[in-house]
C-alpha cells in the first residue's frame, strides 16, 4: 500500500491543475469580463458564457491578437449577444509578421511607412474589421519588452502606432498591452495623441504610473494576478486608481485568480479577482461591482 500513495498524490496534483477551479458564489450586481480569449480556452462558448452568467458575469469582450483571433473575435460577437469583440496584431505579432517579410525589414530598423508591405496588409484588415458595429475596440496592442529583443521593438511600435490611429478614425477603445514597456507606451500614446478611451488592460504598473493614467483620463483594467502574493506593486496602483477607471477582466486562460493559481482561468472566475479588488478598495463589493459595470459599458460603448 504505502509504495503506491507517492504516485497515487503525485497523479492527483497533476490532474488538480487541469481540473476548472468551482463556481464562486454569484455576484448581486452583474458585471463585464472586460479581456477574455474564449478561443484559448476548452469547451464551447455556450458554455462559456452560460457559466459566466450563472454567476453574475453577462458580458464578455473577445479580444483578438492575430488576423484569425480577430476575424474569430467579430464572427463570435456577432453571434452571440452577451460578446463583443475587439480586434488587432499582439505586440508580439507586429515583429513576427514583418521578420517574416524580407522586403520590409532591415536590422538597422524599421524602414519608412509603406516599407512593411506584409505588416501594413495585416493592419488594413485590422482597420476594416474595426469598423464593424459588433467591435468595440481595437487592441491588444501596445508594446512587449519581456519577449521581444531589440531587432522586434521598431516593428512593434510602428504597429501600435497604426493601431492607435484606426481606434481613433474608428471611433473604438484602444486596448493596450504593456509588458515591460511603460515609458514608451506613454510616450507613444502622448506624441500620437491617445484616442478618447484607452484600457491598459491587465494593468502592470505601480501606483506612481496609476496616479499618471488618472490624469490622462486612462482605465485601468485589473487581472488576477492582483490577487498574487508577489503583486503587492498591483494592489497599491489599485488602491490609487480612481473608481470611475477601474474595469475587471480575466485575461483567461491566463492568471487564473488565487486560490486557483495554475488552475485554467474563465470569465466565471471574475467574481474571485473582483472581491479581491473590493478588499483592496475597502469599498462593499456591490458598490465595486456597480462603478465597474458602468465603467465597462463606458469604454466599449454598449
Amino acid at each position: 500500500m504505502a509504495s503506491n500513495n507517492g504516485p497515487v498524490s503525485g497523479e492527483r496534483k497533476k490532474n488538480d491543475k487541469d481540473t476548472p477551479p468551482p463556481l464562486p458564489a454569484p455576484l448581486s450586481v452583474p458585471v463585464a469580463d472586460s479581456h477574455t480569449h474564449l478561443d484559448m480556452q476548452s469547451g464551447t462558448v455556450e458554455d462559456a458564457l452560460a457559466k459566466a452568467a450563472s454567476v453574475g458575469v453577462t458580458t464578455v469582450i473577445q479580444v483578438g491578437c492575430d488576423l484569425a483571433g480577430s476575424r474569430w473575435a467579430a464572427e463570435t460577437a456577432a453571434a452571440y449577444e452577451p460578446v463583443w469583440a475587439t480586434v488587432a496584431l499582439h505586440p508580439n505579432e507586429a515583429p513576427r509578421i514583418v521578420l517574416g517579410d524580407p522586403d520590409g525589414w532591415s536590422r538597422q530598423g524599421a524602414r519608412e511607412p509603406g516599407g512593411m508591405p506584409a505588416l501594413d496588409a495585416a493592419l488594413q484588415e485590422i482597420d476594416r474589421l474595426a469598423a464593424l458595429p459588433q467591435v468595440r475596440g481595437v487592441g491588444e496592442t501596445g508594446l512587449d519588452y519581456f519577449r521581444t529583443g531589440p531587432e522586434g521593438m521598431a516593428a512593434q511600435e510602428y504597429s501600435f502606432r497604426r493601431h492607435i490611429d484606426i481606434a481613433k478614425r474608428q471611433g473604438k477603445a484602444l486596448v493596450i498591452h504593456d509588458r515591460d514597456a511603460h515609458d514608451d507606451v506613454l510616450r507613444v500614446l502622448a506624441e500620437e495623441g491617445a484616442p478618447e478611451r484607452v484600457v491598459f488592460h491587465c494593468y502592470s504598473g505601480d501606483a506612481a504610473m496609476a496616479k499618471v493614467c488618472a490624469e490622462e483620463g486612462y482605465y485601468m483594467s485589473f487581472a488576477g494576478n492582483v490577487t498574487f502574493k508577489n503583486a503587492q506593486h498591483l494592489r497599491d496602483a489599485l488602491a490609487v486608481a480612481p473608481l470611475d477607471l477601474i474595469l475587471v477582466e480575466t485575461d483567461a486562460p491566463f492568471l487564473t485568480p488565487a486560490p486557483y493559481r495554475g488552475r485554467p482561468n474563465a470569465p466565471y472566475l471574475i467574481p474571485v479577482t473582483l472581491r479581491a479588488m473590493a478588499e483592496v478598495k475597502g469599498i462593499a463589493e456591490d458598490a465595486l461591482a456597480t462603478a465597474v459595470a458602468a465603467n465597462t459599458a463606458r469604454v466599449f460603448g454598449y
